[in-house]
């Protein structure tokens, strides 16, 4: 007989097959009343949370206690030396594009407020993979290294409070190509950066720097943008190894673009980084600087330090503002310049249409000379940086003088920290108050506490700052120093932030911003070389103090007798 299941058995046959294989019958009746089991179980206990539990009392509520965390240690890369020029292809063998070696320099300077007792452990100044160069001592100091070999890093071990430690590192170049100061703030590695300056057009070289101070290795992704929009990378990624820097050269991936502007994401590691830019006029040098990172895409835009000559409104080498909006909307920009007099528009750069992902120049020329604060706000997150620039005169082989250009990024407003002078450079502050929010009023007064530092660390002056709203003060730093009592604006203008040369006695600025403020002070430390054929300029951003957490909540768990 045929069958395909019991259930064409009849009874008889059934009733064999259970005395032939009793087991398996009794197997699957102990499963099919253990899952009935199971499910009243699981019934009672969501009938049971119904509820309330006769005679059984309630853990107590235990309160938090407040456990202190201990700060944690910080890291600062700084740039290694300026990447030569290649020479190949000039057609003149007999040609040096640089005639003299680039002087450079690292120096890290310490600030601690006087009676903190151990606030600061010491310190050291490594390579990247972590091969010691030099030392910070406890209590406050400084290290200048000259000539490394490569990007250092400047580590600052916390006492009782976050370090405060600022570190810049510089290149000098009196002569030929790279004719400039391309100084810039040592910076904490990040995980998404954006860098707003630079071209790749036939005039200029764009180098994007990427330093490994970790211990794991670092994927690198880029998006870059420029005067027609972004940029197809075709997914370019770039593995950075712990401990190592990698140079990507941007005209090598996106030729002929005479603005850029660029979103750095790594995932893995953290990295340093920052572009190097640099600009002929024919053959005559036009400038070289370092990018550094500024804020990250947001309606409202502040950068500081926009220290400016006089110049025409046409004056192809006037300073200028660099604006994306990166998203898919196009937007208008508002922008509003803070002078020592209050806010000031500039005839035809207060509104700016911005097309999605075009990056734009905006000319400032035609600005008295002196220090400013831009302002941008718009409706759509923008990102921002200014350029400023200092003339030449022409070198024994130029046809035209030559040009100075330093790349000013964008900053958190109310965001104190420490910023450090170059060896050999004269420091101009330039603070600027910016209203809270979205008012643009000159209402209140944005303070502060300032600290002026020497080169080993030790504090020279402590003095009060305040600022009106809407202005921007610029001092030299020994005029400060000289100075008693509060340093205030002189809202008349005529200094024009033109100052005289400093002694070289202050090396670091320690700015200390009120919390809470409604109007908030921006700042940068402009640094200046007085040379023969003209003056040599970088833009200097304070590097910020890492937040620790103070205290975590922790409370006892009664159940577990343990905390």
């Amino acid at each position: 007989m045929t069958r395909t299941g019991t259930d064409q058995m009849d009874p008889d046959e059934v009733r064999k097959e259970v005395a032939r294989t009793p087991g398996v019958w009794r197997g699957r009746l102990a499963r099919a009343a253990s899952g009935i089991a199971v499910l009243g179980a699981v019934a009672g206990v969501v009938a049971l949370g119904q509820w309330p539990v006769q005679g059984i009392a309630a853990a107590p509520t235990v309160p938090a206690d407040d456990v202190a965390v201990p700060p944690s240690s910080t890291t600062l890369v700084c740039a290694g030396p300026l990447i030569l020029p290649d020479d190949t292809g000039r057609g003149d063998a007999e040609f040096d594009p640089t005639p003299v070696d680039p002087i450079t320099s690292v120096t890290a300077v310490t600030s601690v407020p006087a009676g903190s007792g151990d606030a600061v452990a010491a310190g050291t100044v490594t390579t990247l993979d972590g091969t010691q160069a030099g030392t910070l001592e406890a209590g406050g100091a400084g290290a200048t290294l000259a000539q490394p070999g490569g990007p250092l890093a400047v580590h600052a071990q916390p006492g009782t409070e976050p370090a405060r430690v600022g570190a810049v590192s510089s290149g000098l170049v009196t002569a030929g190509d790279l004719r400039g100061l391309a100084a810039a703030s040592c910076a904490q590695p990040v995980a998404d950066a954006w860098l707003v300056g630079g071209a790749t057009d036939l005039t200029s070289t764009a180098q994007l720097v990427l330093d490994n101070a970790g211990s794991t290795p670092a994927e690198v992704t880029l998006d870059l943008w420029g005067p027609s929009g972004r940029v197809d990378l075709s997914g370019e990624r770039y593995l950075v190894a712990p401990g190592a820097e990698r140079v990507v050269a941007l005209g090598g991936i996106a030729a002929e673009q005479r603005r850029v502007a660029l979103h750095v994401s790594a995932t893995g590691g953290r990295v340093a980084v920052h572009v190097q830019d640099s600009a002929l006029d024919g053959f005559t040098p036009a400038g070289t600087d370092l990018v550094v990172p500024g804020a990250a895409p947001s309606r409202r835009q502040v950068v500081p330090g926009v220290s400016v000559v006089g110049s025409a409104v046409d004056d192809p080498h006037a300073p200028a503002l660099r604006l994306l909006v990166p998203g898919d909307v196009g937007t208008t920009a508002h922008v509003t310049l803070l002078g020592p007099g209050g806010p000031e528009q500039l005839p035809g750069a207060e509104s700016v249409e911005l097309s999605p992902g075009e990056v734009t120049d905006v000319p400032l020329g035609g600005l008295a000379a002196g220090s400013y604060t831009v302002l941008v706000s718009a409706s759509e997150p923008v990102v921002a940086a200014s350029v400023v620039g200092r003339p030449g005169s022409p070198g024994t082989l130029d046809d035209t003088p030559s040009t100075e250009r330093a790349w000013a990024a964008s900053v958190t407003p109310g965001q104190g920290g420490v910023a450090v002078l170059p060896a050999g450079a004269r420091g101009t502050l330039v603070v600027g108050a910016v209203p809270d929010g979205d008012d643009d009023g000159t209402a209140g007064t944005g303070s502060g506490t300032l600290r002026l530092l020497g080169a080993d660390g030790s504090l020279l002056s402590e003095r009060p700052v305040d600022v009106p709203a809407g202005t921007t003060g610029s001092w030299s730093l020994d005029a400060i120093l000289a100075g008693t009592g509060h340093v205030v604006p002189d809202t008349t203008g005529e200094a024009g932030g033109v100052q005289a040369p400093t002694t070289g006695a202050v090396r670091a600025v320690d700015l200390r911003t009120s919390s809470g403020a409604t109007v908030r002070l921006s700042w940068a430390l402009v640094a200046e070389v007085d040379r023969p054929d003209g003056v040599l300029v970088s833009v200097l951003d304070p590097v910020p103090v890492r937040s620790g957490a103070p205290s975590v909540a922790v409370r006892e768990d009664a159940r577990l007798g343990t905390r």
